[in-house]
């Protein structure tokens, strides 16, 4: 029934929808909401699922994400609204939720490795075969890509309705501070014993456990799926604790600070340096400037992260160059960037074979020996295998969906008569941002991304419309004025503010 994992596993997966019920009863939905995504990313076990037929898998992200939203339509009677306002919101659900049919349609041929052709004759070795090849997509994946789409989507259509004012956001950076004290006891754990709590609990290992050697020590893996991935929940933590720490009260502030230091002890210990990096560059970002600020940098983000693969695929990045200078810096990420960019452009020349809709799942994006159908490639950054999957229509609507709230968010900031966006949002906008930079190098791509993703969009349709209610409200203040003076001086002329009427009479002045 499981497809990986002991007992533990799948009563874990089995009964997560029952702490998410208690959890609604026993908290404000917006707090349930949050933790009903949010825990299961912390506590469920990686890789393990349950399989039916025709669906999806149902595993750590979709049974919260679909518990969640049973119960969140029972509370309120209804299905939540699933069209953004914008038109371009519109466009982009439409194109997330479509594109992977039409993939499927595109790729039922099947892939085929060591087959030599005599004129009508095949012959196979599969003794040289590391790979026999790969299916043909079926007629059916495509009603189960549209529905694995939905599932992914389902926290940001939840979180757009249920947390889109700045109580939902302060319960945002609330839980991640919590989460970050809850995950650092099994953190330090894992330093000091090696990552093995997953496996003893769940029985077996969710990754390679080389990849949890780091600087003669570990990096800890809890249970998320790579050391990389506790490391930037370990950003967030403290991203959420500056945030914090700039709204609170004198009485609070001395222990607030304390928790943005505690996160940055929590991503020292990780061994990681790109979110150490992110930490470094970004928390005094949120300590020392204003939330108009935090959004130009989160907007510049963003448009790095939607330009670049679109210049990679044009071959506008200078990749030499950067490499040049990554060089005298260390030669050995030196050597790993270039293996990076290697990769990554060879699954870039193949997805030129299918560009639009790309090549599917079963592994179709990679590149692969053609005579022993041994992979090729190896792919780290989210926007490669999004495109690999889904071509750049479906990176465009996925990437093009998370940057929106951003982009709306900023664009409603800076129109007249809007009022001041609160700290707390502009902290989440640029966590957003920073976690869609890190899908360049990683896959770090979890329904709290999408969470935080629709809460914004959700604040930002709510800016517009006290925007709009203001204009208007000044719009009828003004013509009430022009009327009321109309009135006053029979002719759009008021005798009292006229020097050349008499005030009494609202004749001519005259000298006696």
């Amino acid at each position: 029934m499981i497809q990986i994992g002991n007992i533990f596993a799948l009563l874990a997966l089995v009964g997560y929808p029952v702490v998410v019920i208690v959890m609604f009863r026993k908290m404000s939905q917006q707090r349930a909401l949050i933790w009903s995504i949010l825990g299961a990313y912390m506590f469920l076990p990686q890789i393990s699922a349950i399989n039916f037929p025709l669906i999806p898998p149902l595993n750590k992200e979709s049974i919260p994400n679909l518990t969640a939203f049973a119960v969140c339509m029972s509370y309120w009677g209804r299905m939540p609204n699933l069209v953004p306002q914008a038109w371009v919101g519109r466009a982009l659900v439409a194109m997330f939720l479509i594109s992977p049919a039409i993939t499927v349609f595109n790729n039922m041929d099947a892939i085929q490795f060591g087959v030599d052709r005599f004129g009508s004759m095949r012959l196979v070795d599969p003794n040289a075969l590391e790979l026999w090849g790969l299916p043909g997509l079926r007629f059916y994946d495509s009603g189960s890509a549209l529905v694995q789409q939905i599932f992914f989507m389902l926290p940001f259509f939840l979180a757009r309705e249920a947390l889109r004012g700045p109580d939902g956001m302060r319960e945002i950076l609330l839980a991640l501070v919590v989460a970050g004290m809850i995950y650092a006891l099994p953190m330090l754990y894992e330093v000091r014993m090696s990552p093995q709590l997953h496996t003893r609990l769940y029985g077996f290992f969710q990754h390679d456990f080389a990849q949890a050697m780091r600087q003669g020590g570990f990096r800890p893996f809890v249970f998320m799926p790579h050391g990389l991935w506790v490391a930037f929940f370990a950003f967030m933590v403290t991203m959420a604790a500056a945030g914090r720490f700039r709204i609170a009260d004198k009485d609070q502030a001395g222990k607030r600070l304390l928790m943005v230091g505690f996160g940055l002890f929590l991503v020292v210990l990780t061994k990681s340096m790109g979110p150490l990096l992110y930490t470094l560059a970004f928390v005094p970002v949120i300590l020392l400037l204003k939330p108009r600020i935090h959004l130009t940098i989160a907007t510049m983000l963003v448009t790095l992260v939607i330009a670049y693969p679109l210049l990679r695929g044009l071959e506008l990045v200078p990749t030499q160059a950067i490499l040049d200078q990554v060089a005298e810096i260390s030669e050995e990420r030196e050597q790993s960037l270039e293996y990076r960019f290697n990769n990554e452009q060879r699954i870039l020349d193949h997805v030129e074979e299918r560009p639009l809709f790309g090549w599917g799942g079963w592994g179709r994006f990679m590149v692969y020996d053609t005579a022993t159908g041994e992979t090729e490639t190896i792919v780290d950054g989210q926007w490669i295998i999004t495109i690999g999957h889904y071509g750049w229509l479906g990176y465009i609507a996925a990437f093009g969906m998370l940057a929106l709230p951003l982009y709306a968010l900023a664009f409603q900031a800076a129109r007249r008569h809007a009022a001041a966006v609160p700290i707390e949002v502009s902290t989440v906008a640029l966590i957003l941002a920073v976690n869609m930079f890190d899908l360049l190098p990683n896959a770090t791509l979890i329904p709290f991304t999408w969470l935080m993703a629709g809460a914004l969009l959700g604040y930002a349709e709510d800016m517009k419309r006290a925007t709009n209610a203001t204009r208007d409200e000044r719009l009828r203040r003004a013509h009430r004025g022009v009327m009321l003076g109309l009135k006053r001086g029979g002719r759009g002329r008021d005798p009292r503010r006229d020097p050349g009427r008499d005030p009494a009479t609202g004749g001519p002045r005259t000298l006696i």
